[in-house]
């Protein structure tokens, strides 16, 4: 998919409109642990393969929430690019909501929402609604609201 590219000062002209989709990304086991490393979070419904496809109500590991959640800068910055800008930053989250499991090897893809913009000192702030779907489910795996900053070059 090819990425959207938004000149920073018409960033107001696309407030409450999808502004993109990013390309699907498969979650896999090794994506898992190695998330389950990073974070010292090897609780077995993640890491086991055999006890989470046996004992698990899902029938199979699931990715941490924040796993999924740490996925939205990968898709966001495969899918936008904000010209006239030298750098971005996460400014925090005003919502999240982990709505379904995300089972090894799903594919999942985020749609963006630019819900609110404003200038800052340097720069703009952005308000994002993210959806991050699962292919072949109804129900979207993660819903947030997400803040980031772009400086100006």
């Amino acid at each position: 998919m090819a990425k959207v590219k938004i000149e920073a000062a018409a960033l107001e002209g696309y407030k409450g409109k999808e502004v993109a989709v990013s390309d699907w990304l498969t979650v896999t086991q090794q994506m898992i642990d190695q998330f389950a490393d990073a974070t010292h979070d090897h609780q077995w419904i993640h890491v086991d393969v055999d006890r989470a496809t046996k004992e698990s109500p899902f029938g199979a590991p699931i990715a941490h929430g924040f796993l999924t959640l740490s996925l939205l800068s990968h898709f966001l910055g495969q899918s936008i690019e904000i010209a006239g800008s030298r750098m971005g930053v996460n400014y925090g989250l005003n919502r999240v909501r982990f709505t379904d499991p995300v089972r090894v090897n799903s594919r999942l893809r985020a749609h963006f929402v630019l819900h609110d913009v404003e200038s800052i000192t340097g720069g703009v702030q952005m308000v994002w609604k993210v959806t991050v779907e699962c292919e072949g489910s109804d129900k979207p795996v993660l819903i947030a609201e997400w803040l980031g900053r772009r400086y100006h070059s």
